[in-house]
Formats: structure tokens, sequence, C-alpha cells
């Protein structure tokens, strides 16, 4: 039978943080876990649309701000994080958006979807004790993790480009964080997700021609996005191994109902992850942290 939302078990008791969970997958994935009975904090950029969306949200919500393109903001909401947090689920993201940097000079793209979630998760590690999920994509496949010019300084940026090495990075990211915490002895487990093609405000970054022919093609491909969340949903309850990256069933895995994925060979090279996880570090000055036993 296709997994659904309907699925997930009771919740209660557990606190979950969800960035970017103010619209789209975010709001959804926010919505089926406070459904289920549990505590979600959504981590937001924007304070006042977050309070908008949780006002819509039955349940244990609440709201706190987090710019992942501004490292000082990541460490403001590490900081005040107090007690024990069961699933970071790491959400946001930006989608082939013009070259722009962010407060810490890193390209936009990967400085939001990787080097932000590469902070924030190394922070709250100590905190976190089931798993840490992270939204990555399958056009991870045409993207290339260059680690002489990360930041696009030398290279002829290209939006897609940009974007594709982000969510490579979120792969590769997943497959070193499991590695270290299986030789750490512990019960935390890295995963991955993507959504397949869903019907969010995601592809506004791909400007008026790409928008348009993208809203084209997906009336009759996309999902909506309570679907496209499901294979986050499913990374974040079910039971599975550590590594595990879930995608919608479908042709392509561009729709349907959450399954355990393949990814590309360099997405699974163990020697480019923790040569990504040692720049990553540089770059961020986040390590990674002594964990408890």
């Amino acid at each position: 039978m296709p997994w659904t939302a309907a699925q997930i078990p009771s919740q209660a008791g557990r606190t979950f943080v969800v960035t970017g969970a103010n619209s789209g997958l975010g709001r959804c994935t926010t919505k089926a876990l406070a459904q289920a009975g549990a505590r979600v904090v959504m981590a937001v950029r924007d304070a006042a649309r977050g309070a908008a969306a949780a006002r819509d949200i039955p349940g244990q919500v609440e709201v706190q701000v987090l710019d992942l393109a501004d490292l000082g903001s990541v460490r403001r909401f590490a900081d005040a994080w107090q007690g024990d947090l069961d699933v970071l689920v790491n959400n946001a993201g930006i989608m082939a958006v013009p070259q722009g940097t962010t407060a810490d000079g890193f390209e936009l793209q990967l400085g939001t979807n990787h080097l932000g979630h590469f902070a924030l998760t190394n922070l709250l590690l100590p905190a976190i004790t089931d798993r840490v999920v992270t939204v990555s994509s399958g056009v991870h496949r045409s993207g290339h993790v260059d680690l002489d010019d990360l930041n696009w300084q030398r290279r002829r940026y290209t939006r897609m480009g940009a974007y594709g090495q982000s969510k490579l990075a979120n792969l590769l990211f997943t497959l070193e964080l499991e590695r270290r915490l299986i030789v750490d002895g512990s019960s935390v487990r890295a995963l991955a997700a993507h959504p397949g093609f869903a019907s969010t405000n995601l592809q506004s970054g791909l400007g008026r021609v790409g928008s348009l022919l993208t809203s084209t093609v997906g009336r009759f491909v996309a999902q909506s996005d309570e679907q496209g969340a499901l294979p986050t949903l499913y990374a974040a309850v079910a039971d599975l191994p550590g590594n595990s990256y879930v995608g919608p069933d479908g042709r392509g895995e561009l729709r349907g109902f959450p399954t355990l994925v393949g990814r590309s060979a360099e997405a699974s090279d163990a020697e480019l992850a923790k040569r990504l996880w040692a720049r990553s570090e540089e770059l961020t000055g986040v390590p990674y942290p002594v964990l408890r036993p």
C-alpha cells in the first residue's frame, strides 16, 4: 500500500525543528507532524510570515527566527535552544536565484542550502536524539562539487549549476554525517529525501521564462506540495537505516509515493564527502561536536 501522511504514528511527546516551515513543503511537513501530536518549531526567516502560517496549523507549533544565509542568525537560534530535539528537518532552500552572496560572503545557494544547514546541524547535534533529515533534489545528478571554487568566484556562474552543487552537497553532507555518527556509536541517524516535482514557490527563482515553462509542464507533471512533502515525512518518522535517501516512486522520481531511491556516483563518493565536510568546517568555523555517550 502506498505510504501517506495518514500512516504517521503518534508523535506525541516528540519535538521537531523544520526549517523553511512557513510555506510549501516545510509548511506541509509541519502540519502533518503537528496533526500527529508532535511539537514543531517552525524555523523561519520572516517571523511575521511564520506566525501567519502557524495560525492556520492546528496543534503544538511555535515560530522562531532563523536565517540560514547568516551564520550569526544560525548561532543565535542554536544558542537559544533548550532541551532535547528528536528530529531536525533541514528543509529550507532556494533554487536557481541570480548570483549573490550570504551575509558571510558565501555563494547564496550553497550558503543557504548547504552551509547554513551544515552549521545548524553541528550546533544542534548534541541535543538531537533521533535523526537529521536533509532535503535534497533529483537535480543533484547534474551537480558537481568544485572544492577549489565552491563559491563560484572563478567559474562562470549558472543558476542551475549552483543549485545542483548545493543539492549534491546535501547528500554528501548526509553521507559523511552518518559515517561520523556510526564511528561515535551514536543512535542518531542521518537521512535525506527529495520531493520530486512538486508545485511550490521554489521555482520562482527560474525567472519569467523558466517559471512559465515550469508552470506549463507542471500542469501535467507536478504533484501537490502535500504529496511532495511525503518523502520528507517518511524519512522523518519511518524506521529506516541511516543514509537512506527517500523520493517518489513514480517514473523519473517526479511524482508518487515515498520509497528508497538511488543517487549519483558523485553523491556516493565517501572521500569527496570527507573533503567537503572539512571545507565546510573551514568556511563556517563550526566543527563536528563532541557527542554525549
